[in-house]
């Protein structure tokens, strides 16, 4: 496969990408890793005659912890989230994630900006994202603005992220509590077929406070915060496990595709999330 000829750019720093970008509007195209834009230009599905790549601008591989925030570089790749033994400490869910990316080629050039950014259902790391409450930093013309991740997806490959903004960084309050990510796929390096991001926080035996996201079974992430309600001030045994799963189950609204029928992703959702809830409990 073949893509459209394209122009090229490689500028050395943000007001270069936002000049492209204001010059060439919806024809151009921010890449950061390229694992999505780049085959869906080879399919003729995306028709991209200005293509910015963002390897060069300096400031946006940074990781940076606190004792309250995380703070990720858009173009941190996973591996560099996997290799980074400071946030394998303060966020251990990030590691555990990226760990089930793809495959180790695909996650050496695979980038936390290009994985959120444009709407995938099927990306790992904006359900993630949504369990760990993040916040995105989007820079445009205009300045620069900060969105939650619970509010940021709005239909498939649809963002409130304008056309001439670029996400640059990824904000995340310092986790705390028993955490898991649990992912059913076909084979190595395929899209979820269900996938469920869960962060538990205990206290005296109880669940205090719980954040349940799940993956590639709606046209966007699902925050389901009815099933994080089920669990919490419950000791989190199989009768609040189930009602967890029942409200998360009302909140998704898969389709049926290559990877099953509605009713055998609606079984796989409620097996990926029993298994997450329970391990991070364990942890907690």
């Amino acid at each position: 496969m073949i893509p459209a000829a394209f122009e090229y750019y490689r500028p050395k720093d943000m007001a270069g990408v936002l000049s492209i970008l204001e010059e060439h509007g919806d024809d151009a195209r921010v890449m950061a890793g390229g694992h999505s834009l780049i085959p869906m230009m080879k399919l003729r599905m995306a028709d991209v005659p200005h293509l910015i790549d963002l390897q060069d601008v300096g400031g946006l591989s940074d990781i940076e912890i606190s004792n309250d925030t995380i703070s990720i570089g858009a173009m941190v790749t996973q591996h560099a989230i996997i290799d980074h033994d400071g946030l394998a400490e303060a966020a251990p869910i990030l590691r555990e994630a990226s760990l089930q990316i793809a495959d180790p080629q695909v996650r050496y050039m695979g980038t936390v900006g290009g994985n959120v950014a444009n709407g995938d259902p099927g990306n790992d790391m904006p359900g993630l994202m949504q369990c760990l409450d993040a916040t995105f930093t989007v820079v445009g013309a205009d300045g620069e603005r900060r969105i939650p991740a619970r509010e940021f997806y709005e239909a498939a490959y649809m963002t409130a992220r304008d056309d001439e903004e670029v996400l640059t960084s990824v904000t995340i309050p310092r986790p705390s509590g028993g955490y898991a990510y649990e992912k059913q796929k076909r084979k190595i390096g395929d899209y979820a077929t269900a996938a469920a991001a869960v962060q538990i926080v205990k206290e005296g035996g109880s669940c205090a406070s719980a954040a349940i996201a799940m993956t590639n079974l709606s046209d966007t992430p699902i925050y389901s915060q009815s099933a994080a309600a089920a669990l919490v001030g419950s000791s989190v045994d199989d009768a609040a496990i189930s009602a967890a799963i029942d409200a998360m189950l009302g909140d998704i609204d898969p389709t049926e595709d290559n990877r099953g029928p509605v009713a055998f992703k609606k079984h796989v959702a409620g097996v990926i999330l029993r298994r997450a809830i329970e391990r991070a409990w364990s942890r907690a």
